[in-house]
């Protein structure tokens, strides 16, 4: 006896989200509303998603409205982030519009009275045999979506009209056009400014405050003060920022905590106390007799988000209700931390995106969303708007953990690998809210009745990892152990940054790889495809080897390398040729990619995110450090913390291997490591000199050239 088939396998986020209503509905006016809980933060993900509704239900892409991400209404998508928007949304929202497809076909066959594969539906309108019409807005007040997602099949990929194909995205017109788009251009009626006070060193208490002077500042209309917490409100941004100084000088702080030496960040990083993990572990079935062994330790220093545009956050109280406009990539994982610290119900808080200049990653967004919510507590129902200054920014938002990683390389006597060993030093690199007993939130750890600092932890391997992300190399060695050491103590606050620990990984991984071929006197290109298995992998290499001419004459002052990693070891594919100059500072004329992400269903968007990575990855290199000194950080403008200039940005050619049989990733996190290792080894083969230290800088290079003299 043959039993009923099994039920299909939803994905991930439509698991957790099975109502259709919660995905698509059809509004009178006829558009399609269509919500996701992942947020646009300039990755594109409007328009991606867009284009997959559109497909599957057979609608034009301008009538497809995204719905912005809110607590009220959305899928709960945890937070946006790990290049996982394409993976989980747009493969929920693809089957999602499938089923509801399938849905309307059965009731329009029933009402038109024709067979069901006898319809066809263009731009909404359902049709048949005899000029029959019928469509999905004439059918809505008839069919209830709220029904769970049972699993539709989608369209294969030839029958797409817009997937796989370059659609114009839909958020950038407003952007180009100064239409307001941007939390920090939000002005609600009533709209009233808050500022929030600070110590200089991180986790300084307050020991006196004098409030006279500052709450005698024309239009302050509240000051609030909860333990370490201080916040002014005021009618306008000057009265608050006027108030704001006169706190700053009335307030005297003690304790805090030691921040380590900037210059010396290995030795600091190793002598912490850390949970230690081994990663991946194997052992050849014959293994090979070691002839020598090298070793080489690399390291990134403390990372900044820089978000162009400071964080923002607004919020407003009803009675014992507060509504929260953030730009936070977590709206759902938000409102768990709110409800943790105001002890209230998680229904009593509602959290809604907006759209914020600039970050990837853990940045302040969240931490002002708290901010907003206390000052507006005294506010008299009014709205409350909190901006962080540029130094707010700089020195209290969660940075990208510094790394020191040691590898070391057992070759036989013919300069083959016969054993890889590879160690990771750093904080943990996630400490996002939402996702612990106790809130992520600064405001938090500040008050009277403080909540503990917590010390952030790494997501597990199977999730990507955090230090360890890509620590396990894709290249066929033998054997090797991979050991991972998180950091229990925590003085510089981190959390996570674009790409967590696969930019530092994939940077000491690759630029070993071609120390050990220049031992070898082997081509680094021709070493990479020698040991790489994943024919994906081998293709990637080829196209951007072929694009970029690998390997060019050798010039004077020139320099050319290559970098490699996929992304998590199960995301995209990306290799990079990076060209440089090496006469003065370094500068990086030019960066050929090529990228594999599986189906691109919108190639100018993977190429966008590419290049902005590429361009965000020239500048770590070459550019970004925090800077502190032993009690304080002291980045705290542009002047302090350089990010690569408009003229230094380099050419990015980059080649998209569209594979739409295969199921789509995302592309934000993919280029990071290879850009780097691969500007790296473009310095080695300029100036002969390796650096394994970033930022790349003048006094870096001459350090390495003293040390290997």
């Amino acid at each position: 006896m043959t039993g009923a088939p099994s039920p299909p396998i939803l994905p991930v986020s439509l698991a957790a989200n099975p109502k259709l209503s919660s995905w698509v509905r059809f509004a009178p006016d006829g558009q399609v509303m269509v919500s996701s809980g992942k947020v646009e933060i300039g990755q594109g993900i409007v328009t991606a998603l867009a284009q997959i509704a559109a497909d599957e239900l057979d609608v034009d892409i301008g009538r497809v409205r995204m719905i912005r991400a809110t607590t009220s209404t959305s899928p709960n998508e945890g937070v946006t982030s790990g290049s996982l928007s394409i993976q989980q949304s747009g493969r929920a929202l693809r089957l999602a519009c499938a089923e509801i497809r399938q849905i309307f076909l059965v009731a329009a066959a029933d009402r038109l009275g024709v067979d069901e594969d006898a319809l066809a539906i263009e731009d909404g309108t359902i049709s048949g045999p005899g000029n029959v019409t019928t469509s999905y807005w004439e059918l809505a007040g008839d069919i209830s979506l709220d029904r769970d997602a049972a699993g539709g099949l989608p369209k294969p990929a030839v029958r797409r009209a817009l997937a796989g194909r370059s659609v114009q995205r839909l958020d950038i017109p407003d952007k180009v056009f100064a239409q307001p788009r941007f939390i920090q251009d939000l002005a609600l009626p009533g709209l009233v400014h808050g500022r929030v006070l600070r110590p200089e060193r991180p986790g300084a208490k307050l020991t006196r405050l004098d409030e006279n002077a500052a709450r005698a500042v024309t239009g302050v209309i509240a000051i609030c003060r909860d333990g370490s917490f201080v916040g002014v409100v005021g009618e306008t941004e000057r009265a608050a920022e006027a108030a704001l100084a006169l706190l700053r000088k009335a307030a005297a702080w003690s304790g805090g905590e030691a921040l380590p030496d900037e210059d010396d960040l290995a030795n600091f990083l190793k002598a912490q106390p850390v949970e230690s993990t081994i990663v991946d572990h194997k052992t050849a079935s014959a293994p090979g007799r070691k002839a020598r062994t090298i070793r080489a330790r690399y390291t990134r220093p403390y990372i900044a988000h820089a978000s162009i545009a400071p964080s923002c956050a607004i919020a407003q109280w009803t009675a014992d209700r507060v509504r929260v406009w953030t730009h936070s990539q977590g709206v759902y994982l938000l409102r768990a931390d709110l409800a943790l610290v105001l002890k209230l119900p998680a229904e009593n808080i509602t959290v809604e995106h907006l759209e914020g200049a600039g970050c990837y990653g853990h940045n302040g967004a969240d931490d002002v969303a708290l901010d907003a919510v206390l000052l507006a507590k005294i506010a008299g129902g009014k709205p409350v708007r909190v901006q962080w200054s540029r130094a707010d920014e700089m020195t209290h938002a969660p940075f990208g953990a510094a790394m020191a990683i040691e590898l070391e390389a057992d070759l036989d006597a013919q300069g083959e690998v016969v054993n890889w060993r590879h160690a990771i030093w750093s904080n943990g690199h996630a400490a996002r809210p939402g996702r612990a007993s106790q809130p992520a939130l600064l405001a938090a750890t500040e008050l009277a009745h403080p909540f503990p600092r917590m010390v952030s932890t790494n997501p597990p391997q199977v999730n990507g990892g955090g230090g360890d992300r890509n620590s396990v190399p894709l290249y066929d060695f033998p054997s090797w152990i991979i050991e991972s050491h998180r950091l229990l103590t925590m003085p510089v606050r981190t959390s996570a940054l674009r790409t967590l620990g696969a930019h530092g990984n994939v940077f000491a991984i690759e630029s070993f790889i071609n120390e050990i071929a220049a031992e070898r006197g082997e081509d680094p290109l021709a070493f990479r495809l020698r040991h790489l298995r994943d024919e994906r992998a081998r293709a990637v290499i080829r196209s951007v080897a072929r694009r970029a001419t690998w390997k060019p004459a050798p010039q004077a002052g020139i320099g050319h390398g290559i970098g490699f990693a996929r992304y998590k070891n199960t995301g995209a594919y990306c290799a990079v040729i990076a060209e440089i100059e090496g006469e003065q500072d370094i500068r990086v004329k030019k960066l050929t990619v090529a990228v594999d992400v599986g189906e691109a269903i919108n190639p100018d968007g993977v190429i966008n995110q590419i290049e902005g990575g590429a361009i965000q990855a020239t500048s770590w290199t070459l550019r970004e450090r925090v800077r502190f000194e032993a009690t304080r950080i002291t980045s705290t403008s542009w002047a302090d913390y350089p990010i690569l200039r408009f003229s230094e940005v380099p050419a990015v050619d980059v080649e998209v291997i569209q594979r739409p049989e295969m199921d789509p990733v995302g592309a934000g996190e993919a280029a990071h490591g290879p850009v780097t290792a691969a500007i790296a080894n473009a310095v080695f083969d300029c100036l002969g000199v390796r650096v394994r230290q970033l930022p790349i800088t003048r006094d870096g290079l001459i350090k390495a050239m003293d040390l290997s003299s």
